[in-house]
């Protein structure tokens, strides 16, 4: 059975725009660390294979405005995060120069986190952190960017959702950084971003 096209009103001219009815709660330090996280129950996770190139996983950053991709592997696995500055940075420039190949030819796998380096926060002390606790743990830890785990119904741990210093910035309205000096220009590019 074939669809029938919706009606269409002709020529609607100079009308309102809506609003939104519940203007989303202003985000502040004190605020519930839940407001500020990235629910992969709610959007769908940016995500690459170790295997494509970090040209191809830079330009999937920037399609989808993102600044770290989880590298899943063929099972749909957990392999590791790359970060812009994973990418950007002197990884890049040192794996070619240790295995005397062409720039093009790197992969995620040669620059990314593997999973087994990664830390976690605990989505069950989530529900009761703020906001001001998950900044202070990304500065402490030197991150930009946290993943959250959880228990699954079928009781296998799972990434329930990721942390973004800059989007907490967004939400905050304030700039956030990093304690330190930048030690490349992708690290440089990202203080600056």
């Amino acid at each position: 059975m074939r669809d029938h096209p919706l009606p269409v009103l002709p020529a609607i001219g100079a009308i309102r725009i809506c609003s939104p009815t519940q203007s989303q709660a202003e985000v502040t330090m004190d605020s519930s660390a839940l407001l500020v996280m990235t629910d992969l129950k709610r959007v769908a996770a940016a995500v690459v294979s170790p295997q494509e190139t970090v040209d191809a996983a830079h330009a999937f950053m920037f399609q989808r405005g993102v600044r770290m991709l989880l590298a899943v592997d063929a099972d749909q696995n957990l392999a590791g995060i790359v970060t812009t500055n994973d990418i950007l940075g002197e990884k890049p420039v040192a794996v070619a120069n240790q295995r005397r190949m062409k720039h093009s030819d790197i992969l995620v796998a040669d620059v990314m986190t593997p999973a087994d380096k990664l830390e976690a926060f605990d989505m069950h002390a989530l529900r009761t952190a703020r906001v001001g606790q998950v900044v202070e743990s990304l500065r402490e830890a030197g991150r930009h960017h946290a993943l959250v785990v959880q228990i699954s119904p079928s009781g296998e741990r799972e990434v329930r959702g990721i942390f973004s210093l800059s989007q907490i910035a967004r939400q905050l309205g304030m700039p956030l950084q990093l304690q330190g000096h930048a030690h490349s220009f992708a690290e440089i590019e990202a203080a600056l971003a």
